[in-house]
């Protein structure tokens, strides 16, 4: 079960079903899939990591199943790292997308964007913790100095305006300007640092500010309509979540967002594609978050 050809509808439909039943588990304590301190799936065979909806959905698998692993890849994959999916295992969908060109009878004064499909393709995989005969790559862990220093550099390579003060965080769209609390003022908590605290929040602003108009300008008012303000929330959400796991930094569940979960799950239950839009402009916020601190000064 490779590349198994569905429709767009049933590919959708079974990735956000799995999401969204991560999500409704998690409802009461607003601990989400991302909430899990793994870092962004990777592909054990090709050393890549996973992108947009399926970072959600492998967490939400990895959440739903109880497996501790980051690594995951297809049976055949496996099989060519020298490992062994366990008999009986069952593997967790991701999706891809192949493109191909439409008869050439078909697009005759067709415009280039039509002259192209793609078809949605499931391909099942499975996590580290499913197969024998493989060990995970060491990775060389980064003491809290490190990460702190790391995160720092990240965020002021944004060249974002920062200003601390208060006790709200926000990002001001008029002022073009992120407010945040002190890091002295946030708190601990068993799975993460004061700090760890502090830079989940301005990740998450700093996905908000980097859909300004005269940046990515992010608008998903056309298509969600008054469910806009949640559906921006929710990008956020992932795009902090992705880039907590990049940095290395835990992400804990935040009580302020509980008030959201409703609301994202009305949209993702009337619309089987608008967890694959949240988590592609989330992915794209990342990258261009990313980017930013190559830029010469």
């Amino acid at each position: 079960m490779s590349g198994e050809v569905l429709s767009r509808r049933d590919v959708h439909r079974a990735i956000t079903d799995t999401i969204v039943s991560a999500i409704e588990a998690g409802a009461k304590e607003f601990k989400m899939p991302w909430h899990l301190g793994i870092a962004r799936p990777v592909n054990a065979s090709t050393d890549r990591a996973y992108h947009g909806v399926n970072v959600l959905a492998l967490w939400a698998a990895a959440q739903r199943r109880g497996f501790g692993s980051g690594y995951w890849a297809t049976y055949r994959q496996w099989a060519t790292v020298g490992a062994q999916v366990r008999k009986a295992e069952r593997g967790s969908i991701v999706v891809f997308y192949k493109s191909f060109d439409v008869e050439d009878s078909e697009k005759t004064d067709a415009p280039s964007s039509q002259r192209a499909k793609l078809i949605a393709r499931a391909s099942w995989v499975f996590n580290a913790d499913q197969v024998d005969g493989w060990t995970a790559p060491h990775v060389s862990g980064q003491s809290r100095i490190e990460t702190r220093a790391n995160v720092e550099a990240f965020i002021a390579g944004s060249r974002a305006d920062i200003r601390h003060g208060g006790n709200m965080a926000y990002y001001d769209t008029a002022g073009d300007y992120i407010a945040v609390a002190r890091p002295d003022q946030f708190i601990a908590t068993g799975t993460s640092t004061a700090t760890e605290a502090y830079y989940a929040t301005v990740l998450h602003k700093l996905t908000h500010w980097s859909g300004a108009p005269h940046r990515l300008a992010r608008n998903l008012r056309i298509r969600f309509g008054d469910r806009a303000y949640a559906m921006e929330e929710l990008v956020a959400e992932f795009g902090a979540a992705f880039l907590c796991a990049d940095l290395h930094v835990t992400n804990a569940p935040r009580a302020d967002h509980a008030a959201y979960v409703s609301s994202w799950l009305h949209v993702l239950h009337e619309d089987r594609t608008a967890l694959f839009t949240a988590a592609s402009k989330a992915s794209v916020a990342a990258t261009y978050l990313s980017e930013l601190g190559r830029r010469p000064e």
